[in-house]
């Protein structure tokens, strides 16, 4: 996760506070006085820092939480509050309008994501029943007209071009009416970025704002980037006075300043991030559930969102019923184990569940998805008759199976192992607890 420093970091301060039961004032400067430090190390805007701390300080040591019977909490619970306030506070979705089509402008830097970030936003406005269209007016940047054909190929959405040689103004303003004779109503128009912020781009973006009226203005920004971020969210807004914010590249591991500072210091809000390279890797943007990861508290929605994305329903009920005749078999542990890696890598799931979100539990874990490969590549090497009937697996066919997988015997009785431990619990599970059309995941621990 992008903010994992910074999580560990504060968890660690809160830790110490919970330790020591009733609080002084002093020990409250003293807990802020890190997180301060924390947050500055997480490439967080200064005068951000200052006016949050200084607002949780306020609150923190006032008659209200010194006395009550746990301190600590509330201190936690008004460092929660005040970083989703940094945030924005709320989810806030795209405009959209009344009178179809909606247009949305995406602007940005080059190298930003721009034009893959349209076509994430495309699926997912598809996803939703919207129809809409991409339109390429970048004229500038070599292949981007055909790479937005090529997402829109993938997507089956269309896509409006009218070739290198058009005016970019053009080619918006003849995307509207082709968007009414093809029954589209989303226009996502993909314009051209620089490598830096200069007078020719602005004047370009200004006359496309002027001959269209967007809906929505998004500005897409690297979260990789830090501060420049901010600064780049500074100078668009105060030129085309943008709408929202998507950020990029949030599965990194940059600091995450720019997402705790950019809705301060603009007043405009993130509105999605991209959490990785696929087409489906962007989500609506929530500053509660964003602050709840980063505290170590889990984001259980969201969790709860991604498996309803990834996990197939049918298939669930199917392994549901073979759980309850005990016939669970390790071709069913494989198949369980490729839905939930759709679902993300292991160590995000983990992050978002409470109670296994802190960071140092997570280090301490040391989840890495190359043990999922290692699981698959054993599973594979055995035969159809194997993984039906793992108690067939003596000591040569462990041999056979790790040579054929190019792992150790050792890998193989401990997966044997792993898989005999959740069939018992599956049978628990079975013996009254299990729930009609329940979600059942397999243990790897």
């Amino acid at each position: 996760m992008i903010f994992s420093n910074l999580a560990e970091k504060l968890q660690d301060t809160f830790d110490k506070l919970r330790g020591k039961g009733k609080l002084s004032e002093s020990d409250v400067k003293s807990a802020l006085k890190e997180v301060k430090m924390a947050l500055l190390e997480a490439d967080v805007n200064y005068k951000v820092v200052k006016r949050f701390v200084n607002k949780i300080e306020e609150r923190a040591v006032g008659k209200e939480v010194m006395d009550s019977l746990t301190p600590a909490q509330q201190v936690i619970k008004i460092v929660n509050e005040e970083m989703q306030n940094l945030m924005g506070g709320s989810q806030e979705e795209i405009n959209i309008s009344p009178d179809p089509p909606t247009i949305i402008m995406m602007v940005g830097l080059q190298g930003s994501g721009k034009t893959t970030s349209a076509g994430k936003l495309a699926r997912m406005l598809s996803n939703k029943g919207k129809n809409p269209l991409l339109v390429a007016a970048d004229v500038y940047r070599p292949a981007a007209i055909r790479q937005l054909q090529v997402l829109g190929e993938r997507l089956d959405l269309p896509v409006f071009s009218m070739g290198e040689d058009s005016d970019p103004v053009d080619i918006a303003k003849g995307s509207i009416n082709f968007a009414s004779t093809h029954n589209c109503d989303t226009i996502i128009l993909d314009t051209a970025g620089r490598l830096h912020i200069d007078q020719e781009m602005m004047e370009e973006l200004e006359g496309i704002k002027g001959a269209v009226d967007p809906d929505e203005i998004l500005l897409v920004v690297d979260a990789m980037t830090g501060q420049d971020a901010v600064n780049v969210a500074q100078n668009f807004d105060k030129r085309l006075d943008i709408d929202g914010i998507l950020l990029t590249k949030m599965d990194g591991d940059a600091r995450g300043g720019a997402a705790l500072s950019i809705k301060e210091i603009t007043g405009k809000p993130i509105k999605f991030a991209g959490t990785g390279e696929k087409l489906a890797d962007l989500e609506p943007f929530h500053p509660d559930r964003m602050a709840s990861r980063i505290l170590g508290m889990g984001d259980v929605l969201g969790l709860i969102e991604k498996a309803e994305k990834s996990i197939d329903k049918e298939k669930a009920k199917a392994l549901e019923e073979k759980i309850r005749k005990n016939e669970f078999t390790l071709e069913d542990f494989m198949e369980q184990m490729s839905q939930v890696r759709n679902m993300g890598p292991m160590d995000e799931l983990l992050g978002m569940i409470p109670g296994m979100g802190g960071a140092k539990q997570l280090k301490n874990l040391q989840v890495d998805d190359k043990q999922l490969d290692h699981i698959e590549a054993i599973i594979s090497s055995m035969t159809p008759e194997e993984r039906r009937k793992p108690d067939i697996i003596n000591g040569s066919r462990r041999k056979r199976i790790a040579q054929g997988s190019g792992t150790k015997i050792q890998d193989v009785n401990r997966l044997l192992k792993q898989f005999r431990q959740t069939k018992k619990m599956m049978k628990k599970l079975n013996s009254g607890n299990l729930k009609k059309g329940g979600m059942n995941l397999p243990f790897f621990g």
